[in-house]
């Protein structure tokens, strides 16, 4: 079928509000100025106007009927029935993320979720009536369809969809094996909807007293706040607390896990895949090898990440190094704080290396309210660019908190935000949505440039301390720690592939050995407390099938291609806003390939770790200056 898929929002869980400012309580919503709230209504001015294009959309499903049995017999006919269905895509997507939007402004709001879960079961009927297009298209000999490309020049933004479909034959059922499949999306969410319901808005946070009296209670904005409290007692006391209390739900985020995994297990084999890994995968046409050489080089470089550790070691000036000393701050007298004005100044300016027009689309972003910048309650935790709204603009959910990270991650969701904004400039619906593996360059990208402008123009070396170790701990987040949940997912995969089962139980243990591997407990580099075991239950990137990784393979290809940018190769930097511009019109090793780097090799990798030691051979330099 034509490509219809639940909606893909880009989450950065791993760099939500660290620090303490102002709004690091939830906020009222109704006392937030309009201007820092995203406007829906540029996608539906009313939840009626909302209502009708639904039910129009539901009308028009029926209409994909006509063309059944009749794809190979002309272009026309299978012009119409693409033109139809992508059509119908877009406003599906259009209408999804009207609904999804407003309901991560409030998880506790039942309206705007009900929109939500009926979103999804249209997604899922217009899947089933659309299930007969790939398996009657892979019916029509190469030839045919080739002619028919020839003959009808508006069939040419479909080629690269045809020739996937092709590709995929080997794992494309008959009609009726189809349709199956696609009902079966009616319970396919069912875990992912759970875990987010129960661990944003009904799970009881755990509750704690501070060393200054104030009892605070643990939400996941909360938690993110104090882990990096200055006072190491309460940041002990906080991930004591916090993962405490998701171990004594371990059974249940256990059991929602297992189904996501199950899930994904009757996909492989409704797809006739070998493991739930190359299913994943082989929708991008990512070689599987890709995945495992991340991991295997990971492993074979963990003594670079014990370096790091040990250099926070040293900075922090603590006897012993615990898994709750990884999100103090480096310097205890370097608190850089930002308003979010500052940091739209700041933003800006760095982003100055890829030119006015690029830049400019950035102040209409600020301008035109397309951000919902802070924390209020029952708000979506964590951050994300939603470029889905394909003839309106990309949104972006914030819970800004005046830290260095949360400038970090405004810029990091507007490289998701332009990527969308020039791919849906520049390429027709039927190629806009660019894959996954390619979403997290131009967010790390943008990051690169940031840090790149902030150490350009900082010479005091207490800052720039703290601000080299803002970039390690960016390189700890996103290629080490998403490596290690990335080892994890594919643990528990192998696990239930074996038979074996996913208890919470069976979880924690395996969280615990892999965790303590990459902190290197046993070899006393940093310990890692037991309460770390259920920090899975935590992580929301479980259940989106193998995503995780894609953060570290995007990393490492960011900084290979920011490095030509940042050194002023004119070249380079138009073979990136190219990239940034060809949305999903050819599988994203080819589309990076194009931009100038090879990710079926280790050289990114290999780059990454060269540039991790560099900065720290100039952080112990400034150490050993501030010492003498």
């Amino acid at each position: 079928m034509h490509p219809l898929t639940t909606i893909s929002l880009s989450i950065l869980a791993f760099s939500i509000v660290e620090g303490q400012t102002a709004f690091a309580q939830d906020q009222d919503r109704s006392k937030i100025s309009d201007k820092y709230k995203w406007d829906l209504t540029h996608i539906f001015k009313s939840d009626d106007e909302w209502k009708a294009a639904r039910e129009k959309l539901v009308a028009g499903i029926p209409n994909i009927e006509q063309y059944k049995g009749k794809l190979g017999s002309s272009s026309q006919q299978l012009l119409g029935c693409l033109e139809l269905t992508t059509n119908m895509t877009k406003e599906f997507y259009r209408l999804y993320s009207y609904a999804s939007m407003n309901s991560d402004q409030d998880t506790r709001d039942s309206k705007y979720l009900g929109m939500q879960q009926e979103m999804s079961q249209i997604g899922s009927n217009f899947s089933a009536a659309a299930a007969f297009i790939e398996p009657e298209i892979l019916k029509i000999e190469r030839s045919t369809i080739d002619g028919f490309l020839k003959s009808e020049p508006k069939l040419g933004i479909y080629k690269h969809y045809l020739d996937d479909i092709l590709r995929r034959k080997a794992h494309t059922g008959t009609e009726g094996e189809e349709k199956i499949i696609a009902d079966a999306s009616l319970m396919a969410g069912g875990a992912q909807n759970i875990y987010s319901i129960f661990s944003d808005a009904d799970f009881p946070f755990a509750e704690v007293t501070l060393s200054d009296g104030k009892a605070v209670k643990l939400s996941k904005a909360n938690f993110s706040l104090h882990r990096a409290s200055t006072n190491r007692d309460d940041r002990k006391k906080v991930f004591a607390a916090f993962f405490g209390k998701l171990n004594d739900y371990r059974r249940t985020f256990g059991t929602q896990l297992d189904a996501e995994v199950k899930k994904n297990m009757f996909y492989t084999r409704a797809r006739k895949y070998k493991t739930a890994l190359e299913n994943a995968l082989d929708a991008n046409n990512i070689p599987v090898e890709v995945y495992h050489s991340l991991v295997k080089n990971v492993n074979a470089n963990i003594g670079t990440f014990h370096r790091y550790l040990n250099l926070r070691k040293r900075i922090l000036g603590v006897s012993e190094l615990h898994y709750y000393d990884l999100y103090a701050p480096l310097l205890n007298d370097v608190d850089l704080k930002y308003s979010y004005d500052d940091g739209q100044k700041l933003v800006i300016t760095s982003l100055d290396p890829l030119g006015k027009d690029y830049v400019d689309v950035i102040r209409k972003a600020f301008n035109d309210r397309w951000l919902d910048v802070y924390p209020t309650e029952g708000k979506r935790s964590g951050a994300y660019s939603n470029g889905s709204v394909y003839d309106i603009h990309p949104y972006m959910l914030l819970n800004y908190n005046g830290k260095y990270d949360d400038v970090s991650t405004l810029t990091h969701e507007l490289g998701h935000t332009m990527q969308s904004y020039l791919s849906n400039k520049n390429q027709p619906f039927a190629t806009a949505n660019y894959p996954i593996f390619v979403a997290e360059v131009a967010s790390t990208f943008n990051e690169a440039l940031l840090i790149d402008y902030m150490l350009k123009t900082i010479k005091d070396d207490n800052v720039r301390l703290s601000l080299l170790g803002s970039f390690l701990e960016n390189i700890k987040g996103t290629v080490f720690r998403q490596t290690q949940f990335a080892e994890f997912e594919l643990r528990t995969h192998e696990m239930a592939e074996r038979g074996e089962a996913l208890t919470g139980d069976a979880l924690n243990e395996l969280y615990k050995d892999i965790v303590r591997k990459y902190y290197g407990h046993d070899k006393g580099v940093c310990i890692v407390d037991d309460e770390i075991n259920a920090e899975w239950a935590y992580i929301p990137h479980f259940y989106y099938n193998f995503y995780v990784y894609q953060y570290a393979t995007s990393f490492t290809a960011s900084a290979a291609l920011s490095e030509q940018v940042i050194a002023g190769d004119k070249t380079a930097t138009k073979k990136y806003l190219d990239f940034l511009s060809a949305g999903g019109s050819d599988y994203p090793i080819e589309l990076l390939k194009k931009a100038g780097v090879d990710m079926t090799t280790d050289a990114p990798f290999e780059l990454t770790m060269k540039k991790m030691n560099r900065v720290m051979d100039e952080m112990e330099k400034i150490l050993d200056r501030m010492k003498k």
